[in-house]
Parts: structure tokens; C-alpha cells; sequence
């Protein structure tokens, strides 16, 4: 591969926002007189974006325009805005492999299904946002993982080919839109896969962090 570009997915790779995000929906279904779930249980609704995330939490099988659903997301996104970034921690690596990425030259994005109103502060609360050239949302443009577009989009931006881009992500959802975009695709093993094995998603690799996959692209 020759590759110019690294494009990461956010919750699940760069960060474990896992436990804010059980925190606001819980708060959500305590609100809305609903019985809470699990840290584990929700982990495995992450990935698809927050309207999916509270469609499940209340027995959807993902993002739904029923009244109440639409009712829940509101109260949803008040309790994220409240603990965003609280308990989020980065990942072992993460920062490694950021850094040693940009030292040699290699544009970097963020690529997440999150709604910008949330990412953009996360990234700066956690200190990553310095390091990123472009930074893509759930609602920055009319599509989000797994379509292409946010690949696609990103590629035009920086001047490369989908295949100088490596996309690095934990879930289905990645691996599908980086192949639809014709991008090669990494996985880390410790994010957020929906309950799937990450050996079953059909990436090119799996790296064990960020670091890692950085002394794969970058000479020692």
C-alpha cells in the first residue's frame, strides 16, 4: 500500500466513549420511566450514530421516526451534551500512533457517525483535535457510514486516491464504507463491533492499536 492518508472512526477506536454514553441513556430511560441497560449491553448499540443508539435502547431495532423515539432523542442529546467527554478515555496507542503518523507526513481524519454538535468538543476535550486535518460528522454531509461520501469526500479534499487512503475502524460499518469507497481498511480489536468478532468484518488487517498500525506504514 502506499498510503497518504489515515482516516479514523471515533467511538471504538481513537476513544472508549462507551461510558458517557450509557450514562446519558440511562438518564434518558430514567427520565422517560424506562428501564435502564447495561454498560455491556450498550456498548453493542454504539456505532451506527445516536439515533440508532436510542432506538435500541428503547426495543427498536435501530433508528426509528416513531414519536416516541423522536421524543427520546431530544432528551437524549441533553444528557450527552451534560456528561460528553466526562468519562471518555483514550485509548492505549491512540496517541503513539497519532503522532508518529503525523511526523511522517500522513494527513489525518476523523470519520464518525456522531453528530458534529458532540464530536468537535470531544476531540477537543481529549486532546486529538490537533492532530487532525478534516474532521467529518454524522451530519456534516447527506450521508454517513457505511456509505462512501464521508470517505469519498475526504479523498477529494486532501487530493488522493480512495486507495492512498487507509481507513482504520472497529465495526462492520466501517469495513463496508471503506470498501465502497475503495479505500484499504484496518480494525482494531477492542472497539465497538456491534457484538460481531472483528476477525469476521473482512478488513485487510487487525492491529492491536493505533501504534501499531503506525509501524506498519511507517519506517523504523
Amino acid at each position: 500500500m502506499t498510503v497518504k492518508a489515515v482516516l479514523f472512526d471515533l467511538d471504538g477506536t481513537l476513544l472508549d466513549t462507551a461510558p458517557d454514553l450509557a450514562s446519558a441513556a440511562n438518564a434518558m430511560l430514567a427520565e422517560l420511566g424506562r428501564p435502564g441497560h447495561s454498560l455491556v449491553t450498550i456498548r453493542d448499540f454504539i456505532g451506527k450514530g445516536i439515533p440508532n443508539l436510542v432506538g435500541r435502547c428503547l426495543g427498536y431495532p435501530g433508528e426509528s421516526a416513531a414519536p416516541d423515539a423522536r421524543a427520546a432523542l431530544a432528551v437524549f442529546k441533553r444528557h450527552y451534551a451534560a456528561v460528553n467527554g466526562r468519562h471518555t478515555r483514550i485509548y492505549p496507542g491512540v496517541r503513539e500512533g497519532v503522532e508518529a503518523m503525523r511526523r511522517a507526513g500522513l494527513k489525518l481524519a476523523c470519520v464518525t457517525n456522531k453528530a458534529a454538535a458532540f464530536t468537535e468538543p470531544l476531540l477537543e476535550i481529549m486532546g486529538l483535535a490537533r492532530y487532525l486535518d478534516m474532521i467529518v460528522s454524522g451530519d456534516t454531509l447527506s450521508q454517513k457510514k457505511p456509505h462512501p461520501l464521508p470517505f469519498l469526500h475526504i479523498c477529494a479534499n486532501f487530493g488522493i486516491e480512495p486507495g492512498e487512503a487507509l481507513v482504520i475502524g472497529d465495526s462492520r460499518n466501517d469495513v463496508a464504507g471503506a470498501r465502497a469507497a475503495g479505500c484499504p481498511v484496518f480494525c482494531v480489536p477492542y472497539g465497538y463491533s456491534e457484538g460481531e468478532d472483528v476477525r469476521d468484518l473482512g478488513c485487510d488487517a487487525i492491529v492491536a492499536s493505533l501504534e501499531e498500525a503506525a509501524r506498519r506504514l511507517v519506517p523504523v
